[in-house]
C-alpha cells in the first residue's frame, strides 16, 4: 500500500509563487511507485483545495479556474485519522485521506512555524522543522540573537521595531549610526529578498527603511561584508544527525542577491563535477535561475569551516528535513559569516546534494523518513498528565470569583 504524502504548498506569503514552483517540481520527482502524491494548495487567501490539476504548473495562469474545478477543503483530525474535508456543501464528504504532510511552503504565515503548529496541533505526521525550528528560521533578530549566544560568527547589526521608527526616527538613526556604511536594510521576516536594499548613505538608508517596514514589523540592518563571496549549503538530518551537501557560490547581478536574480533572470546554473561542466536550467525555475558555481571555489580549511558552521547551527537552532544555510565570507580578511538559514529552501536545494550522489527522489525519500522518525520522536515524550484538578474547582466555587490559580 503507497504513504499517502500531502504536499502542502502556496499560502498568504510574499514567496507564494516561489512555492508552487519548488512544490512542483518535488511533486514530480517524488517516487511514485512508494508514495501516493495529494497536491493541497494554499491561495494567497487562505483557502485550501486539492486535486490532480494543481500538479500542473499552467494550473495557476487563472485562480478563478482553481476555485471552479478543484475542490475546497479543511484538513482535518477525524477517528485517528487524517482527512482532507470538502468544505462547502451540506454533507461534509471525505476528499481524501493523507498519512504524511510535507510542506514545501516559503516565507511568512506558512514556514514561519504557523502553519506547523498547526499541523502539530492536529498530530499528523509532517517533514520539515517543528514549529521552534521555523520561528526562529524565519525570523532573523531571533536567529542572530541565537547565533550570538553560541557565539557563531554573525555580522555587526541593529534592530528596531517599526512603532519604534515611526515615534521617534531620529533616536532610531542614531542608535545606528555606529554601523558602518554600506548597510544592507532587511524585513526580519520576509525572504527571497523582499523588501530588501542597499545604503551606502544616510538618505538611502531611511528610503530603505520606509519601505523594509511595508513588510514586517522589525527591521534588520546589518554591515556589508567587504571583498564578498557569499556561499550556500544544504544540511539534511535533524537535531541529532546531520550530513551537508557541497558548497556553491552564488553570483548575482546586484550588491545582493536579489528577488529578480533568484526566480526571474535568465541565469544559468554552472556545475562542475571533475573535468565536466554541465550548464542548465535556463529561465525562471526557482533558485536555479541564479548564477552559481557548484563546486565553489574554496580552500581545504574554508571549505571545512562551512561545513562545521552549518552543522552546527542546523543543531542550535533545532531545525529538521532539509535547509540551506547561507554564509558571507571576507575574501580579504579570510573571514567566514553566517548569513541565515533558510529552513525550507527554494526548490529544497536538491541540486547542491546532486553531486554528491543523492538524486533529488532519494532526497526527497530522506526527508519523509527523517518527518516519520521526529513524529514518533515527539510521540515518545509525555506532555500531558493524567490529573484531577478540575474536581477541586465545584461550580459554585467559581462563581464568586474568590478562586485564584497559581
Amino acid at each position: 500500500m503507497k504513504i499517502k504524502v500531502g504536499v502542502i504548498f502556496g499560502g498568504e506569503s510574499a514567496e507564494h509563487e516561489v512555492s508552487i514552483i519548488s512544490a512542483i517540481q518535488a511533486m514530480n520527482k517524488m517516487n511514485q511507485e512508494k508514495y501516493e502524491i495529494i497536491p493541497i494548495y494554499i491561495t494567497k487567501d487562505r483557502e485550501w483545495y486539492t486535486g490532480e490539476m494543481l500538479k500542473d504548473i499552467d494550473s495557476y495562469q487563472d485562480l478563478e479556474l482553481i476555485k471552479k474545478y478543484a475542490t475546497n477543503v479543511s484538513l482535518i483530525q477525524k477517528n485517528n485519522r487524517f482527512i482532507l474535508e470538502k468544505k462547502k456543501g451540506v454533507l461534509k464528504k471525505e476528499v481524501n485521506e493523507v498519512d504524511i504532510v510535507f510542506p514545501i511552503v516559503h516565507g511568512t504565515n506558512v514556514e514561519d512555524g504557523v502553519l506547523q503548529g498547526y499541523l502539530q496541533t492536529l498530530g499528523i505526521p509532517y517533514v520539515g522543522p517543528n514549529t521552534y525550528a521555523g520561528v526562529v528560521g524565519q525570523d532573523k533578530v531571533f536567529m542572530k540573537a541565537i547565533f550570538e549566544k553560541n557565539s557563531l560568527p554573525i555580522t555587526t547589526y541593529e534592530w528596531f521595531y517599526d512603532s519604534e521608527y515611526r515615534l521617534d526616527k531620529e533616536s532610531i538613526l542614531k542608535k545606528i549610526e555606529h554601523l558602518k556604511y554600506p548597510l544592507i536594510v532587511k524585513p526580519a521576516i520576509t525572504g527571497s529578498s523582499v523588501g530588501i536594499a542597499v545604503a551606502d548613505n544616510e538618505e538611502q538608508l531611511i528610503e530603505a527603511i520606509d519601505d523594509a517596514i511595508n513588510y514586517d514589523t522589525k527591521v534588520i540592518i546589518e554591515e556589508v561584508v567587504s571583498d564578498l563571496k557569499e556561499v550556500n549549503i544544504s544540511v539534511l538530518g535533524n537535531y541529532e544527525h546531520q550530513k551537508v551537501s557541497v558548497i556553491e557560490e552564488v553570483v548575482g547581478n546586484n550588491k545582493f542577491l536579489t528577488y529578480a536574480d533568484k526566480y526571474i533572470g535568465g541565469g544559468k546554473t554552472k556545475a562542475k563535477f571533475g573535468t565536466k561542466t554541465n550548464v542548465t536550467c535556463k529561465g525562471s525555475k526557482g533558485m536555479l535561475s541564479a548564477t552559481r558555481k557548484i563546486p565553489a571555489e574554496l580552500s581545504k580549511k574554508t571549505q571545512l569551516e562551512v561545513e562545521t558552521l552549518a552543522k552546527e547551527a542546523f543543531k542550535i537552532l533545532g531545525s529538521s528535513g532539509c535547509c540551506r544555510i547561507d554564509f558571507l565570507i571576507d575574501t580579504k580578511k579570510n573571514k567566514v559569516y553566517i548569513n541565515e538559514i533558510n529552513s525550507i529552501p527554494g526548490s529544497l536545494a536538491f541540486y547542491l546534494w546532486e553531486p554528491t550522489g543523492k538524486d533529488y527522489t532519494e532526497l526527497l525519500d530522506d526527508m519523509i523518513n527523517i518527518g516519520v522518525k521526529e513524529y514518533k520522536r515527539r510521540a515518545s515524550k509525555t506532555y500531558t498528565f493524567e490529573t484531577n484538578i478540575l474536581q477541586g474547582f465545584a461550580n459554585n466555587s467559581l462563581k464568586g470569583g474568590k478562586t485564584k490559580l497559581r
